[in-house]
This record gives structure tokens, C-alpha cells and sequence, in this order.
């Protein structure tokens, strides 16, 4: 042990010995002698004058003081050229702390200087030493400026400074850049291009329309007015290539007009804003391309709480469908509450395994990660995955969800939607899970197609179930931008080739949330579950598809009808012309969440339930996707056919709100 020891300390020794940066010693040496000469010798004292022999010993023990105080507070183990406002205040102590050591060990010499004498050289030495530092970083900053007083004023201080950089460093040619937004998270990016020698942009001004902050710097970068019609002139004075927008919580309204603006002034945009949830746990802000999704739909809306993320510490949660576009970015998000164990099941290994990767890459073994692979169709294998995980909670994402595919292969959606579902509840009783969480959607009420009416079954299912072990939930919401089938990426893909877009009919509309947003609510709902509860999501107002195909093709440069043609297909199988997030004979109550409602109608007893999903049985034993539908629509109330209900679209409420929109 005591070789250990040894070893380890030698170890340590040799690398602070390496990573102290002895030629910054050196400088902050000649400084101190300069003060010292300064302020011992220079400076005329009838109080206190000082003998050559004191002299030297005073200089001696004040350079002693700030070189071994410095050294504990590692004060040139640091990399200067990237200092913030805490590593100059660290130095501040450290100094402050040796003078007080000084003021102390001088009063064993014969005579020794007064409070003010040692104050000064302590001060102005460390004022000198905080130069020398502020004048690297601006040397740092400044290598590729090619503003002559600039370039005069750097070769004089590389001479001093011993900054020295490649000549692909010096000729480095970034792209210009104005910051849209002078706030702090403006300034952070600001800060960071700047400090960072490989940036492929440089910023030269912010634009703001804050009064307050329009004239002034940040960081010797101006900050211009971005209301004023002199604008267009001065951007192009300072060269500017493209914006950045750095307004994380501007509204999406106001984000389209800026993106308008900028736009029209023939300038390549991006934003620097938090990052999706499913990007960086850290928090850490993303330079990227402007998505379109920013300006189409309203700013993601944060559901999930401290308390939430509390709630799920130290359970194990099963997901099933986790590789599934909701179910992965689910488990990314419950990874981060430190769960005791996080099982993914699913029947599609590729995207189960490349959300393994991800999450092992992140979290390694601080993360308990199991991955199963079977169908929730497969009762037997079910009831085995779930006595060896023994799950606290279970969040049910797997099931087959598109429309027209379903429409065409019935027995299997009844198959996996209702039965495999069923064998989950099942499990869930059977084993003791204390949460169910059941992802739903805007289909299911008054569902028109095969896909709705079986998620309608599956919420009357989980509502039958009496909670005497496991407490029962499902959440309801619109369509997910991003996730597998969405309109957005086959709208992108269309405009990429060319076009024509294609919209099923010009008079549809839909309401549409982020796979964060949905995950967040699935999470929130399901900690402040009872039994019972069908969850449903405030998604503000629904959005024209025509609209939205109109907008993407202007936001990528073009001329909607004249660059890239719209085209009317007609509905799809089982689609109507508008969704619906609440059966509007039920009563609606409000939870602690004001974006998360309460919808709750009359539930079935289990018996009930047993004879409606008998008669499914039955109907599947034929082997005949008609007979299966036809006993869909007797099992599942207000299941009607999308001709019935679209023929009455004119009077919804939906369609009302997006004519007014």
C-alpha cells in the first residue's frame, strides 16, 4: 500500500509538473519584479524606507507568497486562452489570500513596509499578471483579423505574449455572420466562435430590437437595431453571409417573420437554440440548420416536471415498442431519471438495437439496459419477459398505426392493437405492475378506420380494469412530427424531388405535437394516474395540411403551383377530414398541468369487455379481414364509416377553429 502511495503521488507530482505552464510563470515573475521596483524603490516613503537587504527580502517573500498560493489554487495549470469570469475571479482570491499571508509573515522582519505600501504591489501586480492574460485571449480572438490597426496591435503583442498560431489558423477565412438576438444565450454563442480556433463562422454584430441593448457591444461586436429599413445596408456593409437566430423562446409566429425577413434579404439562415430533448441530455445548445418544423408549428411546450422525473427514480420500467419512434425517445427520456432498470421490447430488432447502442454509448453501466425481442402477440414469452424483469411500470407504445395499411389488413390489426394489448394488461395483473401507460390517439374518437376503433377497444379495455393491482392509463394525442409515417418527411422528400406534392384532400386538417412533447405528456399523465384516466393533450389549434404543404415549399425557396406543383390525391382509405382530441359529450377536468386534460365517460365492466372481445375472437377464427370489421364496428360504440362523418365535416368544431386560424 505504501508503494501504492508513493507511486501514485510521484505520478500525480510528474503531472502537475507537466501541465503547469512555465513560460506564463515567467511573465507573471517579470511583473511582479516590475511592481515591486515600482513600488519599493521607485515610489519615494519617509515611513517605512527600506534597506537594499529589506528590499530584497520583502520582494522575496511577496513573490513567494503569490507563487505557492497561486500553485495550490492550480492558477497555471489553466488554459488561459479560454478563461471565463470565474477563472479571473479565482485568481482575485488566490492573490487576495496571499497578501493577507504577507501582511502577516512581514511583521517578523526588522522593518517592514506599511498596509498601503503592500496593498499596492499586491494590486498592481496582480492587475499586471490579469493584463497579460486578457491580452492573450485577445490575440487568440484576433489572429485572423484583417482590420490593420488590429493586425499592427497583434504583431506587437504576439512579441510579448509568445502567442503564436499555424498559418492555416491566420488565414482562416469564416463566414460572417450577425447574431439575431442580443441575450444571453446571443452572447454565449458569440463568446464560443470566438474561442474556438476551428469556427467555420465569425460573428460580427448582433441585431436586436431591445432599445436598450441597440449601440452598444458585446464584446466589441455591435448590436444594431432590427427594426430599422437601414438594415438590409448595414448587414451588407459588415459582409454578412447568414444569420443565426438565438431566441430559443421567441414566438413561432415571430420566428416566421424574421425568417420571412431575413429570407428576403437572400441570407442563409440557422438557429442556436436548446437542442431537442433526444439530442443532448446536458442541455447543451446546438448550431443547426433552421428546420422547417420551427416555423410551422407552436414554440414545444415543456410537460415534464422535477417531481415526474422523481417519480420514476429507481423503478423498473418496461417500454413496449421501444424501438418505435415514441417508445425510443420514451426510454431516452426515462433513462435520464435514473430508473433501476429500463427494459425495451420489441419485435423489430434494428431500431431496438440502434437505441441500445445509443443508450450505452451515454449512459454505459450506469444504466441497467435489457432488450428483448418477441411479438406482444406471443402470451406465453410475454408473461416470461415480465417474471424475469419484474417491471414497477409498463408504457404500452407498441402498435401498428397507419390508416390505410391497417384498413387493408384488419385481422392483424385486431391482433396486435387488441390482443397483444390485452396480453399486456394481463401480464401487468398477473405480475404486479403497479403502472400501466397506454399510448392512444386522436383516432380513436369516433374512429372512422380499423386503427382507430382498435385503440377505442384498447381504452375501453384498460377503463374496465378495476386497479386492484395495477393502476390503469392512457394518453391521447394528435400526430407526431417526426415519427415514422408523418406528413412532414414525405412532404421534404416530394420538394426534393421535385415535386408534385401531394395532399389527400385540400380541405384536411390535423393537429400535430414533437415526439418530446408526447413523450413528456405519456410520462406526466402516467405518474399522476389513479385508474382509469384517459389523459389528453392541450395541442392548441389544428393545422391545414394545405397550408402546411404551401408554407414548406416557400420556406425551401420555391413557388408553391409554380416551382413545385400541389396536387389533390383524394382520402385514403379510413381517413376523415379532421381528428378529434374529445368526445364532446364527456366531461373534460383539469389536472395540476394546464397543458394535460381529464377526459372521462361511463366504463364497461370486464364482463362486457369479455363478450365484445369474444365476438372479435370469433370474428378472426374466419379468416376474414370483412367479418372482422364488421364485427369492429359492432363492438366499438361510434365507429362509423369516414363518408358518414366526413359529409358532416362542416359542422365540426375542428374544421370551424382552422377556417379561423
Amino acid at each position: 500500500m505504501l508503494y501504492l502511495k508513493m507511486s501514485l503521488d510521484l505520478q500525480v507530482s510528474h503531472t502537475m509538473k507537466h501541465n503547469i505552464r512555465w513560460p506564463l510563470v515567467l511573465y507573471d515573475t517579470l511583473v511582479y519584479l516590475a511592481s515591486a521596483c515600482l513600488i519599493l524603490i521607485i515610489y519615494p516613503s519617509y515611513i517605512d524606507s527600506l534597506t537594499p537587504g529589506l528590499i530584497a527580502a520583502h520582494t522575496a517573500l511577496g513573490f513567494l507568497c503569490i507563487i505557492v498560493v497561486r500553485m495550490i489554487f492550480k492558477i497555471y495549470e489553466r488554459i488561459w486562452r479560454y478563461a471565463a469570469p470565474g477563472e479571473y475571479m479565482l485568481m482575485l482570491i488566490a492573490d487576495a489570500i496571499a497578501c493577507i499571508v504577507f501582511l502577516f509573515i512581514r511583521k517578523m522582519l526588522p522593518r517592514h513596509t506599511t498596509f498601503v505600501r503592500t496593498v499596492s504591489l499586491f494590486t498592481i501586480t496582480l492587475l499586471g499578471c490579469i493584463a497579460i492574460r486578457l491580452m492573450y485571449q485577445w490575440v487568440y480572438q484576433k489572429r485572423s483579423s484583417t482590420n490593420p490597426v488590429e493586425k499592427l496591435a497583434l504583431k506587437l503583442l504576439r512579441v510579448f505574449t509568445g502567442v503564436t498560431f499555424s498559418s492555416d489558423d491566420l488565414s482562416y477565412n469564416r463566414i460572417k455572420i450577425a447574431i439575431i438576438g442580443a441575450g444571453s444565450v446571443g452572447a454565449m454563442l458569440a463568446d464560443e466562435l470566438l474561442q474556438n480556433p476551428r469556427a467555420t463562422y465569425e460573428p460580427v454584430c448582433f441585431v436586436d430590437i431591445d432599445k436598450g441593448k441597440v449601440g452598444r457591444e458585446i464584446g466589441n461586436i455591435p448590436i444594431l437595431s432590427g427594426e430599422g429599413s437601414d438594415l438590409p445596408r448595414q448587414l451588407s456593409d459588415l459582409s454578412v453571409q447568414e444569420v443565426v437566430f438565438a431566441m430559443p423562446n421567441v414566438s413561432t409566429e415571430r420566428r416566421m417573420e424574421l425568417y420571412t425577413t431575413y429570407k428576403n434579404m437572400g441570407l442563409k439562415i440557422k438557429a442556436y437554440d436548446y437542442p431537442t430533448l433526444s439530442t443532448d441530455e446536458n442541455g447543451r445548445r446546438q448550431l443547426h440548420d433552421f428546420n422547417i418544423e420551427d416555423l410551422l408549428f407552436r414554440t414545444t411546450q415543456e410537460l415534464l416536471s422535477d417531481e415526474t422525473m422523481a417519480w420514476y427514480r429507481g423503478k423498473s420500467v418496461l417500454i413496449t415498442g421501444g424501438g418505435g419512434s415514441i417508445g425510443s425517445e420514451l426510454a431516452r427520456q426515462i433513462a435520464r431519471c435514473q430508473p433501476s432498470r429500463l427494459t425495451l421490447l420489441d419485435m423489430y430488432e434494428n431500431g431496438a438495437y440502434d437505441l441500445q447502442q445509443e443508450l450505452r454509448t451515454r449512459y454505459g453501466d450506469e444504466l441497467n439496459l435489457r432488450v428483448e425481442i418477441t411479438s406482444i402477440c406471443d402470451k406465453e414469452q410475454i408473461e416470461k419477459i415480465f417474471r424475469e424483469h419484474t417491471p414497477d411500470i409498463v408504457v404500452h407504445a407498441a402498435a401498428h398505426k397507419h390508416v390505410p395499411l391497417m384498413e387493408r389488413n384488419v385481422l392483424e390489426a385486431v391482433k396486435n392493437n387488441v390482443f397483444g394489448t390485452l396480453n399486456i394488461v394481463e401480464a401487468c395483473e398477473a405480475f404486479g405492475v403497479k403502472r400501466f401507460i397506454m399510448l392512444s390517439t386522436d383516432k380513436a374518437v369516433n374512429p372512422t378506420n380499423v386503427m382507430g376503433a382498435t385503440k377505442r377497444l384498447c381504452e375501453m379495455i384498460i377503463q374496465s380494469r378495476t386497479g386492484d393491482v395495477t393502476s390503469f392509463s392512457a394518453t391521447r394525442f394528435g400526430n407526431v412530427l417526426g415519427s415514422n409515417g408523418s406528413v412532414i418527411p414525405l412532404f421534404k422528400q416530394q420538394i426534393a424531388n421535385g415535386g408534385p406534392v401531394t395532399v389527400t384532400d385540400n380541405r384536411i386538417i390535423r393537429y400535430f405535437m414533437t415526439i418530446p412533447e408526447a413523450s413528456q405528456l405519456v410520462m406526466t399523465s402516467g405518474a399522476m394516474a389513479k385508474n382509469g384516466e384517459l389523459y389528453v393533450l392541450d395541442m392548441g389549434k389544428p393545422v391545414k395540411i394545405l397550408e402546411l404543404a404551401e408554407n414548406m415549399i416557400r420556406l425551401s425557396g420555391l413557388e408553391p403551383y409554380k416551382d413545385i406543383e400541389i396536387i389533390e390525391t383524394g382520402l385514403r382509405p379510413g381517413e376523415k377530414l379532421y381528428e378529434e382530441l374529445l368526445i364532446k359529450t364527456e366531461e373534460l377536468d383539469k389536472t395540476d398541468n394546464d397543458k394535460i386534460f381529464v377526459e372521462r365517460d361511463k366504463a364497461l365492466d370486464q364482463e362486457e369487455i369479455a363478450e365484445k372481445l369474444k365476438i372479435l375472437s370469433e370474428a378472426i377464427k374466419t379468416g376474414s379481414n370483412r367479418e372482422v370489421k364488421k364485427a369492429l364496428m359492432q363492438v366499438v360504440p361510434n365507429y362509423r364509416t369516414p363518408e358518414e362523418v366526413n359529409e358532416e365535416a362542416i359542422y365540426a368544431e375542428e374544421m370551424r377553429i382552422a377556417a379561423e386560424s
